[in-house]
Parts: C-alpha cells; sequence; structure tokens
C-alpha cells in the first residue's frame, strides 16, 4: 500500500511538472484543488508557482471523461479564473489572490492566472 502511494505521488510530480511548463511570468504562492480518483480517494493536488497568462489544464480533471475536480484554493498572488471546462471554456468564476478556499459545489477543469497587476 505504501509502494502504491509512492508511485502515485512521483507520477502526480511528474505529471505536474509537464503539465504546467515555464512561461515568461509566474504566479507565486500555492494554487490547489480537490478530486476523487477512480478508486474512491479524495486527493488534493496543489500547482507551485504556475506559470501565468495562459490556460492551464488541471491534471487528473482535465477531460470531460472523467469528474471535475471542486473546492478550489488560490493561495496565489494572482487573480485566477476557474473554468468549469477544459481548456477555459464553459461557466468561470474569478478567485482572488490569497483568498480563501472555495466549497466542493465550485466545479473545476481548467485555470487561468492573470500575470502581475
Amino acid at each position: 500500500m505504501k509502494l502504491r502511494s509512492a508511485v502515485t505521488a512521483g507520477l502526480a510530480g511528474l505529471v505536474l511538472a509537464l503539465a504546467v511548463p515555464g512561461s515568461a511570468f509566474a504566479a507565486t504562492g500555492q494554487f490547489s484543488y480537490t478530486f476523487t480518483d477512480d478508486q474512491g480517494r479524495v486527493l488534493t493536488v496543489a500547482l507551485h508557482d504556475p506559470s501565468s497568462e495562459e490556460c492551464v489544464n488541471l491534471p487528473y480533471v482535465g477531460s470531460e471523461w472523467v469528474e471535475p475536480g471542486h473546492s478550489p484554493h488560490n493561495s496565489t498572488d494572482e487573480l485566477v479564473t476557474v473554468f468549469r471546462g477544459a481548456n477555459c471554456t464553459g461557466p468561470e468564476w474569478k478567485l482572488r489572490a490569497h483568498g480563501k478556499p472555495a466549497t466542493e459545489q465550485l466545479k473545476v477543469r481548467s485555470v487561468w492566472f492573470h500575470g502581475p497587476s
């Protein structure tokens, strides 16, 4: 069981490294969200210092074939817009910089970090 958790954590880190390429700007801080995996485990994923001014499909929930993530928490120094759909489409909501966690009712698949003001 511990080996499976270690492998899952390692794969999560690799996916995050590949899913969020570098850009000229990056938010400082952490953006996190929660999702339920295919084994029914509730997991939280965090993007550390994510790239700004580009759409980010969230790892594990960025496809219409899986349940969306929920309860996003923007602890970065930038305003973000979260989207119900992949590729920054569908209903959207703005989350303040260094804001409080949203509720489980707010479903997310992608996010846009607005960059420095």
